[in-house]
């Protein structure tokens, strides 16, 4: 049976919420950890779809991270495949440089809970249909991109107006962690990296994190919930 195919960059960008769905709805997968190794080769043909996962890095960062232009070339190939292909936070970036946009710094950071206004191709899209005007997700990002061409947009916010997009019929970016449960996003806040990364924000804002965390995260994981069950229906053999 075919897997789907897990890009990683780093141990703690898993799939969270979106092994669960896989696990419940018998779709396998399979991480390659490309902080360990890198594969010479990739063959689409062997895989039933392909999920690029975050990460600290950003796409251009090729001297320190090599990988990142191999995995460019692997994603814009998985899309001339017509796989699926999901893109979260950097995987998006990626995904967008990949279809020939640029990616560059967005005016602020997003770290925390933010507010995404749906747009109205979002009302028709197999993935976002049935969701309400505006949703609140969890974000983690500095970084954002130019709408790829002939990608429909789907999501904006006031701060970050490339929220998630579709390229074709199964190729999907989404910058926001709609796949963080509350226990990773505690594992995230308590990183120490990723906590440093919180102290230009204030004393206060990782507990300010924790109590939205606590109102808001069960509310994104219907939407995740939703949105992932669909995409992993597309990817079944």
């Amino acid at each position: 049976m075919k897997c789907v195919l897990v890009f990683r960059h780093v141990p703690h960008e898993d799939l969270g919420l979106i092994a669960e769905v896989f696990a419940e709805l018998g779709v396998p997968y399979r991480y390659v950890n490309l902080y360990e190794t890198v594969p010479e080769e990739i063959r689409f043909s062997d895989w039933s779809g392909l999920v690029v996962m975050g990460g600290p890095m950003n796409v251009d960062e090729t001297s320190r991270y090599p990988f990142l232009a191999a995995e460019v070339r692997w994603i814009r190939g998985a899309v001339d495949a017509q796989l699926p292909v999901l893109g979260v936070c950097l995987g998006s970036q990626l995904l967008a440089k990949s279809l020939g946009a640029r990616v560059y710094p967005n005016p602020v950071k997003e770290i925390g809970w933010y507010d995404i206004q749906l747009t109205d191709a979002a009302a028709g899209d197999r993935l976002f249909g049935e969701c309400r005007a505006t949703e609140t997700v969890f974000q983690w990002h500095g970084d954002t991109f130019d709408l790829p061409p002939g990608a429909v947009l789907l999501a904006r916010s006031h701060d970050c107006l490339q929220q998630a997009f579709r390229h074709g019929a199964a190729a999907y970016g989404l910058q926001f962690h709609l796949e963080t449960t509350a226990a990773m996003i505690e594992d995230w806040l308590a990183d120490p990296a990723m906590s440093a990364e919180l102290e230009q924000y204030g004393a206060d804002a990782a507990a300010a994190i924790r109590r939205r965390t606590a109102v808001v995260a069960p509310l994104m994981l219907a939407l995740g919930r939703r949105v992932f069950v669909r995409f992993a229906e597309l990817c079944r053999p």
